[in-house]
């Protein structure tokens, strides 16, 4: 879709050398079943779970674990024979559908009774916005927008900010924890109502009805993007991919470079390096290349038409394939927020987000 190479001649050779190559070009060189297993079980412990309990039998969903879920387990349905959704996939899809429908009856994720204002609308623009992706991403596999679908545009459009800064995106849940519930997700926010958007099936994109909301959108990339994150720069990337004109191709291009020149030694991006963090136990960051950030801007730049033959993708392919846990299934990245055990349920949500990420970009086409 976009973009001029930017490197030439020796260098190329130099930054994909021939064994890179060829671990990015064997599809043996990971293993599906054991990532969907992973994937699988994250999402039915993640269902269960009572901290994720809500009212009317729900749970809320999550951007660490249902929303990655919800768009990357059905990436690896063709190489598991799949003919249709997994248990955890179903559970988590009635579960999106029973709270769009009941909208008006179901409380806030998150009531500012209890959690003090504006958790409440922060909740609902939240909760709208990842509500429209999942049931875009299930509607995307039969082309046919179906009728919850459409409510769940309907709920997230209505609660979309008309005025002031965020004029054009969605209050955004803040618990100060980085990278999906901070002052700055907002933005990431934005990116996932924008892939919501253009993922729907039927053009939903270009409807008349969502003309006024769209452009509002754009508008918002267009002043907001400059001043973030390169973190929120790769997801508005990969969002710019899927709604036309979301991003100035001077924008992509900006953000490819920076992805670029962010790209570690190894061959992979280190998730530390993709924004200014700051631990809330004061500990240090895991700086070292982690499977988010790799699954996540390898996707985003494959996505902008950055081609798997390309220095820069071959390596961070490359690296996804040599670096999924094979007894687990997973990838593991770590918290941005404090020091996790790796092996409690919580020190998983960055994982359970990179395992998705790393499945989208390596099943890429």
């Amino acid at each position: 879709m976009l973009v001029r190479r930017l490197m030439t001649g020796a260098a190329v050779f130099l930054l994909a050398s021939g064994a890179t190559l060829a671990a990015a070009a064997d599809p043996a060189s990971w293993d599906p079943k054991a990532a969907a297993t992973y994937l699988d079980g994250r999402a039915t412990w993640w269902e269960g779970w009572q901290g994720s309990a809500r009212d009317h039998g729900t749970f809320c969903v999550s951007c660490h674990t249902a929303v990655p879920y919800a768009i990357g387990r059905p990436a690896l349905r063709g190489a598991l024979g799949e003919q249709g959704l997994s248990m955890p996939e179903r559970k988590l899809i009635e579960n999106v559908v029973k709270r769009v429908t009941m909208w008006r009856d179901v409380e806030p994720f998150y009531p500012d009774q209890l959690r003090g204002i504006p958790k409440s609308s922060e909740s609902r623009g939240s909760e709208s916005v990842m509500n429209a992706l999942i049931l875009a991403a299930r509607d995307a596999q039969t082309g046919k927008l179906s009728e919850e679908s459409r409510t769940a545009f309907r709920n997230m459009f209505a609660l979309q900010m008309r005025t002031q800064e965020l004029a054009g995106a969605w209050a955004w849940l803040n618990f100060h924890y980085e990278p999906w519930e901070s002052p700055s997700s907002p933005y990431f926010g934005a990116s996932l109502a924008a892939l919501a958007i253009g993922t729907a099936p039927e053009n939903y994109a270009s409807a008349p009805e969502v003309a006024d909301n769209v452009k509002l959108l754009r508008e918002y990339f267009g002043r907001e993007t400059d001043k973030q994150s390169l973190f929120n720069r790769a997801m508005g990337l990969w969002a710019s991919t899927k709604v036309e004109n979301l991003l100035t191709r001077q924008q992509q291009q900006a953000i490819i470079e920076a992805a670029f020149a962010a790209q570690q030694p190894d061959g992979g991006w280190s998730t530390a390096s993709l924004g200014r963090w700051q631990r809330v136990d004061n500990t240090p960051l895991d700086t070292g290349t982690d499977g988010y950030a790799t699954g996540l801007v390898t996707l985003a730049l494959r996505q902008a038409g950055v081609p798997a033959s390309d220095p820069h993708v071959a390596k961070g392919l490359a690296w996804l394939r040599a670096n999924q846990n094979r007894t687990t299934g997973q990838w593991t990245a770590v918290s941005l927020n404090k020091n996790r055990d790796p092996n409690s349920d919580a020190g998983k949500f960055m994982s359970d987000a990179a395992t998705a990420y790393a499945v989208l970009a390596l099943t890429q086409k």
